[in-house]
């Protein structure tokens, strides 16, 4: 009897034993496999042609999805996201990563990593940008993650929105966006007469659709209601 229990109790020790060692193997390879991620990754988006670039992108928005997301990755955003305008490689004098396409993409993987730093370099995109395309993608993206702090966030679409209109060729697919950023964060404004005065914009801006300028409206109308009622 006694032998039994101590031969029990030496097997219980050994498959303890074993499990933690598998453990911590398991770990250990996990470590590795994100570390191998985060060097391929960081190594494309620092590359000066545009397909790597695109491929590190591809690399990021599947590890983003599956919740892979470490500072490296986040990084790499950040630099993708500003390509050619807040991150500028120039030859001669002429800037050689100006890539819009990549610029965009990156923002919208930015909605799907809901952090004050995500919001930060988007901020930052769509008061820096050129490109409407970019610009959109930028406010879309701000809208999801929904971090509004002192309406900082608010008062940047509301610029971007002002540029908009004033470059008199405005982007029907922007104001549309920023009316779906407004209805996303309109519970965490402070102060509603910005968001109040860009969507009356949009809506007296003829050069937009009809369909855009009605949304604009009945949001108007909305948020102008539940003002009365408090």
């Amino acid at each position: 009897m006694v032998l039994n229990k101590k031969i029990t109790a030496g097997l219980s020790v050994l498959l303890i034993t074993c499990a933690v060692f598998a453990q911590q193997e398991t770990s250990v390879e996990s470590e590795y496999l994100s570390s191998a991620e985060d060097v391929v990754i960081t190594e494309l988006a620092n590359s000066d042609t545009r397909d790597n670039k695109l491929v590190a992108l591809e690399y990021l928005e599947e590890a983003v999805n599956a919740g892979r997301v470490t500072p490296d990755m986040t990084a790499a955003l950040d630099q993708l996201a500003g390509e050619g305008v807040t991150t500028q490689s120039k030859t001669n004098g002429r800037i050689v990563n100006n890539y819009p396409d990549v610029r965009k993409r990156s923002c919208d993987i930015l909605a799907k990593v809901p952090t004050k730093e995500s919001k930060n370099t988007l901020v930052k995109i769509a008061l820096q940008d050129n490109e409407p395309m970019v610009i959109t993608a930028a406010i879309r993206s701000l809208g999801k993650i929904g971090i509004n702090d002192n309406d900082e966030v608010v008062n940047v679409i509301a610029f971007a929105n002002r540029h908009n209109i004033g470059t008199g060729i405005p982007a029907g697919s922007m104001a549309l966006e920023v009316i779906n950023a407004y209805e996303r964060l309109a519970p965490t404004v402070s102060d509603r007469s910005v968001m109040l005065e860009s969507l009356s914009k949009i809506y007296a801006e003829t050069k937009y659709p009809t369909s855009v300028r009605n949304k604009a409206l009945a949001l108007l109308n909305k948020l102008r209601s539940e003002s009365v009622k408090k």
